[in-house]
């Protein structure tokens, strides 16, 4: 092994040590003190080895390819979405955020890739310090991003490795493939949209946690089989950016359908499109038909008997017709039932429980989530 591979083994090794003393012993890296590593360790990279400039002739078109890929990911999450649900984030455009999430996270990446760049441009080709480089930075994010927890079972540490581990570990083998292809932007740019998106799209898609893993696991190898198809052929800069800009206008429709049907299937805006999940209303609606709810028209005041409403009882939303409206203490009440049942719900409804009203159906497309929901 040539005298500088053994520097750089030796310099990988040290940092190692560093972050497993600190995943078992300190515990102290977060994204500020991860940020601050990464500036020192980049720093005495610098004086031992050197910078060297990215000079990968095809970055601009892996990067659309990138992309492209991203735009294909998020259209299939957010699909998933619609029949497991959304939820809402907080509201992270705010000074605080910059400074505690934005800028940390940011300055992360973008060093962590950077050094990651020079170390496999310093590596040749070495396959063993091609590895180490992975598991060291796969380590850096378990100890930064995750922070390694004290296991107190066998099943806490199944749970860290399905949940942590093996997404991270995916992630970073497809960005260290990508690196010494094509040097440290195309990784910058996939890294920064799968962290920042969760900061910056206020409705995001509701997984449990393991689908969630499970997604982040597989996405990284789905960019990179993208990529490998790139990289076996010969390439044509030309070509390559016309077929990039078909895809992405091709994207363009999709994008528009899936935003249309994730404004209705939400919740979070006025108009809230729900599948009907029993046949208590038939024969006027059917068990797999899709209702639009009008949450701009819960005024309690402006019902009348006869109208179909949804309420929120207990949780659900059901979605019943108005028989029965009385005032009480001069505020209203109304008593709902389903077409075809043969009482009268056992609850009344009161102001706080109106969702809103349903005035548009749409029949059985909504039979799918119900039949695999009743599974």
């Amino acid at each position: 092994m040539k005298k500088g591979y053994i520097r750089l083994l030796a310099f990988e090794l040290i940092i190692f040590v560093l972050l497993l003393l600190n995943s078992f012993v300190l515990s102290i890296l977060n994204r500020y003190w991860g940020l601050l590593f990464l500036v020192i360790i980049s720093g005495l990279f610098k004086v031992f080895f050197g910078f060297e400039k990215d000079r990968n002739r095809y970055w601009k078109t892996v990067c659309l390819d990138v992309t492209i890929f991203l735009l294909a990911f998020f259209l299939a999450y957010y699909l998933i979405g619609i029949p497991i649900g959304f939820y809402k984030t907080i509201n992270y455009y705010t000074l605080s955020n910059l400074k505690k999430i934005f800028i940390p996270l940011i300055g992360v990446v973008v060093l962590k890739e950077l050094l990651r760049y020079m170390m496999l441009k310093k590596s040749e080709g070495s396959r063993l310090l091609i590895v180490t480089t992975c598991f060291l930075f796969i380590l850096f994010d378990l100890n930064v991003i995750v922070s390694i927890p004290k296991f107190h079972s066998f099943y806490d540490v199944f749970i860290f490795i399905a949940l942590y581990v093996l997404p991270y570990t995916s992630k970073n083998i497809v960005c260290t493939y990508i690196s010494i292809k094509d040097g440290y932007k195309p990784t910058i740019l996939y890294i920064l949209v799968m962290e920042l998106y969760i900061y910056l799209i206020p409705i995001i898609p509701n997984p449990n946690q393991y689908i969630y893993s499970l997604i982040h696991l597989l996405a990284p190898f789905v960019l990179l089989f993208r990529l490998h198809t790139f990289y076996k052929k010969d390439r044509d800069e030309q070509i390559e950016y016309s077929k990039q800009k078909k895809e992405i206008l091709s994207l363009i429709p999709c994008i528009v359908i899936i935003s249309i049907l994730v404004y209705f299937t939400s919740g979070y805006f006025r108009f809230h499109a729900i599948v009907i999940g029993s046949g208590s209303m038939e024969p006027h609606m059917h068990k797999g038909d899709v209702v639009v709810v009008d949450k701009g028209k819960a005024n309690i005041d402006k019902l009348e008997i006869g109208q179909v409403i949804a309420v929120k009882h207990q949780g659900i939303i059901v979605v019943h017709r108005i028989v029965k409206k009385i005032a009480v203490n001069e505020q209203y009440v109304i008593y709902t039932k389903g077409d075809a049942n043969n009482d009268i719900d056992s609850y009344k409804v009161t102001k706080d429980m109106i969702y809103g009203t349903v005035d548009i159906k749409i029949p059985f497309i909504g039979y799918l989530p119900v039949w695999l929901r009743d599974l």
